[in-house]
């Protein structure tokens, strides 16, 4: 399966219930503050900053590379009476016929890209979308491997019509390729079904030097900030 497929069946109600927090939109909504609207977010899915901040009346357009969630996401703004724009696109080959002051995505959605071959693609596509004077932030994460005593426990989650459960049943770290590959199991079970999907979530990670010159290939260059142990925040801009 493509990782552009990821997200569809039962996968984005299991994330949803296991997922321990959300992503706040106070630092999307000071970064288009600081580099203008109109904004696009990658990966915008059906929850997170792109509606919240669609609500506030900011001029956005999101784009998801999974149909199900662009679905779910434009069922979404209709119910909350926004005409924001959400279309099926992949980030690597994102063709919108206009530029923004604004491009992030909410988190490091850009490590479910496999392998640098597919990272350059997407970040010429933000250099094709990127205002002169605008700005990308993309959030990267350098995963660690998953600890052994972790595969093969379930994590669930209980609501009053179904329990969600998320299981690792193994996983490949190899340092080389700089890519952790997850075999993982998700489970949706009501009184009257019980539903299964299994995936393989492939996260590519990057060092700064290999990162910069990507998107040196791609016409941006890139500022490191907000670093922690195992994550930082690439803002781009073009070269």
């Amino acid at each position: 399966m493509e990782a552009a497929e990821f997200y569809t069946g039962i996968v984005p109600d299991v994330y949803r219930a296991l997922r321990a927090s959300h992503f706040s939109a106070d630092r999307y909504r000071a970064f288009i503050e600081e580099h203008g609207q109109p904004a696009l977010e990658l990966g915008c899915g059906d929850d997170g900053p792109f509606f919240e901040l669609a609500v506030a009346g900011y001029e956005l357009v999101g784009v998801d590379s999974s149909t199900d969630m662009v679905d779910r996401g434009l069922e979404r703004l209709r119910r909350d009476g926004v005409t924001a724009q959400i279309h099926h696109q992949r980030m690597e080959r994102l063709e919108l016929g206009m530029t923004f002051g604004s491009i992030y995505l909410a988190g490091p959605t850009f490590n479910l890209l496999p392998d640098d071959e597919s990272a350059l693609d997407a970040l010429r596509a933000i250099a094709r979308h990127l205002r002169e004077d605008g700005a990308a932030l993309v959030p990267l994460w350098s995963p660690t491997p998953t600890p052994p005593e972790r595969i093969g426990v379930t994590s669930v989650s209980a609501s009053a019509t179904a329990r969600a459960k998320y299981t690792v049943i193994g996983e490949t770290y190899d340092l080389a390729q700089r890519t952790r590959t997850t075999q993982v199991r998700y489970e949706l079970v009501t009184d009257h079904e019980s539903q299964t999907a299994d995936r393989e979530w492939i996260i590519h990670w990057f060092s700064d030097d290999v990162f910069r010159g990507l998107a040196a290939i791609a016409g941006l260059r890139v500022e490191f900030t907000n670093r922690s142990d195992d994550q930082v925040d690439a803002v781009l801009r073009l070269a």
